[in-house]
């Protein structure tokens, strides 16, 4: 081989080295959960597994927990959307008003199962929810799993017993539900919850089984209200994992279909199952910390169900101001739940 000719042939190898290395791609993942919480263990990192497998072990995750990226729970979206981070896992609730049209799966009384909610999440989202998530490439939505209220010194059990009292909710539209109940609503992110407890800032919050002992809060309250399977439940919250769209446009076809593989509906499927699962052990830990249980009836959720009423139509017609069909979205919103629901 001549000079000219191994050259040419080792630029060519240098060229092919160059273009391989290219194509191994290591994500950013934020989120805001402490590092062992189920959504974190059980949803995102069997995920960052599957698309490593299914891309040969070209396409890896660098998770980052806990906001170690920085900034604030409500900035991860933005991160994703500026590329700070190439995925998150965050609640779209958490930057209030900003995602309207999905709030319809955080209206209270929507939801039996969060597999069956998450299912329908992802449909309404793909027929109402793509404008509104324009700067974002979403990976899923799913809900958790039944959200009860947990108090530290006083048992709520009727409608009259939120009275007075200063309840964490995660959401606009958990807090507008607190309000109408006649609690008052104060707005935080998880990871604020446990010392606003412990200082007194609120005597309770709203929120599911599964993540209550990553932060502990079940040794920091000695109540906790359920409400009767029989009705929907009082409330859920909606979760994205959403990409960076510019990090997935850059990506070659062969790791785009790693994602796409792993993503969207059947993720959303799959998220909310885990997410049902995860609601026994979650309240095991409290079983064994000594706290008082109670189930509101039937009977007396209908006078809840009653007062929160108006919350739909406010909705809807926030929906029509915006130019969409408000009271179509709630019917499909509902519809949808009851196509998956089992």
């Amino acid at each position: 081989m001549n000079r000219v000719a191994r050259r040419a042939l080792l630029l060519a190898l240098s060229t092919l080295g160059l273009a391989a290395s290219a194509q191994e791609v290591t994500l950013k993942v934020s989120h805001f959960w402490p590092p062992g919480a189920m959504p974190p263990t059980k949803i995102l990192q069997p995920w960052c597994d599957r698309i490593a497998a299914d891309s040969g072990n070209k396409l890896k995750c660098q998770i980052f927990p806990a906001m170690q990226l920085g900034g604030t729970p409500a900035q991860l979206i933005d991160q994703a959307k500026d590329g700070v981070a190439d995925v998150v896992f965050t609640l779209p609730g958490y930057t209030a008003g900003r995602f309207p049209a999905m709030e319809a799966f955080e209206l209270p009384f929507m939801s039996r199962s969060a597999e069956a909610t998450s299912k329908a999440a992802w449909d309404f989202y793909e027929k109402y929810g793509k404008k509104e998530f324009a700067g974002l490439h979403p990976l899923m939505f799913a809900v958790h799993d039944n959200g009860y209220l947990h108090t530290k010194d006083k048992q709520v059990k009727v409608l009259g017993d939120l009275k007075g009292l200063k309840f964490r909710a995660p959401t606009r539209m958990t807090n507008k539900l607190l309000a109408s109940l006649g609690a008052t609503p104060v707005a935080m992110p998880l990871p604020q919850v446990p010392e606003a407890v412990s200082k007194g800032v609120i005597d309770g919050f709203l929120l599911p089984w599964e993540v209550i002992p990553s932060v502990k809060l079940h040794e920091m309250v000695k109540y906790d209200t359920e409400t009767d399977p029989s009705r929907p439940a009082l409330y859920t919250a909606v979760f994205t994992m959403a990409m960076n769209p510019a990090k997935y446009n850059s990506l070659s076809p062969e790791l785009k279909a790693a994602i796409d593989k792993n993503s969207y509906a059947g993720l959303s499927a799959t998220a909310g199952k885990i997410w049902d699962e995860s609601q026994a052990p979650g309240r095991k830990a409290a079983t064994e910390h000594g706290n008082t249980f109670y189930t509101i009836p039937a009977s007396e959720l209908d006078s809840w169900i009653k007062a929160s009423a108006g919350l739909y139509d406010e909705w809807a017609a926030d929906m029509d101001k915006r130019g969409l069909p408000g009271k179509q979205m709630l019917q499909d919103a509902r519809g949808l739940i009851s196509k998956y629901q089992k």
